[in-house]
């Protein structure tokens, strides 16, 4: 689990971003038609000030039956969230977002966002390693690498 957030976890991207001044059926209408499951939420010089996940948007709108045409992100986000650097392992992402619950974790260099690293990203790359470590155990238990 040494692998480093970016580019070992996840390519640099561009991710989903919104303002605080837009509202959650805008954001929601975003997340659904690039698929993605949380966005950043950024301020006019584009630095990070929040994030807003599907179950925030289940949680502080749907369910409380607010109108997501007035509810404004700015209301529902959680600000000033946790995020990693770039050089972060994915083991420290994985203890992170164990700790704390969370399933999306920006990933921020000079207080700008520069990627998204999630649950299934970090499954991918645990799942990825064990399987490395199993061949790598085979070949030396069954012969492959005696005497090199």
């Amino acid at each position: 689990m040494n692998r480093k957030i970016i580019p070992g976890v996840v390519k640099e991207q561009k991710v989903c971003s919104v303002t605080k001044d837009d509202t959650a059926r805008t954001t929601a209408e975003l997340m659904a038609n690039k698929n993605v499951a949380a966005v950043v939420v950024v301020g006019d010089d584009g630095e990070l000030t929040g994030i807003l996940t599907e179950r925030d948007l289940t949680r502080h709108v749907v369910a409380k039956g607010l109108d997501a045409g007035t509810t404004m992100v700015n209301d529902i986000m959680t600000a000033n969230p946790d995020t990693l650097s770039p050089d972060d392992s994915a083991g420290d992402a994985l203890e992170l977002m164990h700790s704390r619950n969370y399933r999306h974790l920006p990933i921020a260099v000079d207080g700008k966002c520069v990627g998204m690293v999630s649950i299934r990203d970090l499954y991918r790359s645990v799942k990825e390693a064990l399987e490395e470590d199993i061949r790598e155990t085979e070949a030396f238990v069954f012969g492959d690498r005696y005497g090199a």
